[in-house]
């Protein structure tokens, strides 16, 4: 064989290996932009369009999420707390009815004081404990940023209008669904204590959702 046609087949064979390396690369790129799309759902969404519209920089920050907080896994309430943290978001949605905003303040507070209990960074780390939440409650994190940012926003003027104290009532509800996640989701070993939870409490007790107060009341104006 002369040494021209071995160098061509060296050739061909390099250039194959490159072609099938870019094809698979991209295969891969398009299966992982499948799972962080399947994974976070509507966190996706936001992503993109907070990178306004660039799909590649918005998985790149999502699959570093993954990285970061993948591994995290929630610790379990105990009964006893799993308790306290409805009661007082009974309480916070009782005080809507006269304060809405303090009560929306308190509400961001309970929820990252209940992540921090679950086993995510602290409170006082908010964008790092927003960004492990939306790795393990993608469906559910925006509530945590609304009210955040509805309790972080003042006032304009310092008066409260109709719409504002709407806009407060749908971040305090939407910062439920992530509440009640967090409160009910299980960890590998809370099962049991679940279990024990159900049986100890009368059943008037298990039918009370934490939230239920919050329903067909009026809301005086502030």
């Amino acid at each position: 064989m002369s040494t021209g046609l071995i160098i061509a087949l060296v050739v061909i064979v390099a250039a194959v290996v490159v072609v099938a390396a870019v094809l698979g690369s991209r295969a891969r790129g398009r299966q992982g932009g499948r799972n962080l799309r399947k994974r976070f759902g509507p966190e996706y969404e936001r992503t993109v369009a907070h990178h306004d519209g660039d799909t590649k920089a918005a998985e790149r920050e999502l699959a570093d999420r993954v990285e970061r907080h993948g591994d995290l896994r929630e610790r379990a309430l105990e009964p006893g707390a799993r308790e306290q943290f409805e009661a007082r978001w009974t309480a916070v949605q009782e005080r809507f009815v006269d304060a809405p905003r303090e009560a929306v303040t308190e509400a961001d507070r309970l929820v990252a004081e209940l992540a921090e209990a679950r086993g995510f960074p602290a409170g006082d780390r908010y964008e790092e404990q927003l960004s492990a939440l939306s790795v393990h409650h993608a469906h559910h994190v925006h509530g945590y940023r609304r009210v955040h940012r509805a309790a972080h926003t003042p006032l304009d003027g310092g008066t409260q209008d109709q719409g504002g104290t709407e806009e407060l009532r749908a971040s305090l509800l939407e910062a439920r669904e992530l509440f009640e996640a967090l409160l009910t989701s299980e960890s590998a070993d809370s099962g049991r204590h679940r279990a024990q939870d159900r049986t100890a409490r009368p059943a008037q007790a298990r039918n009370h959702a934490p939230w239920a107060a919050f329903h067909g009341r009026h809301v005086k104006e502030s």
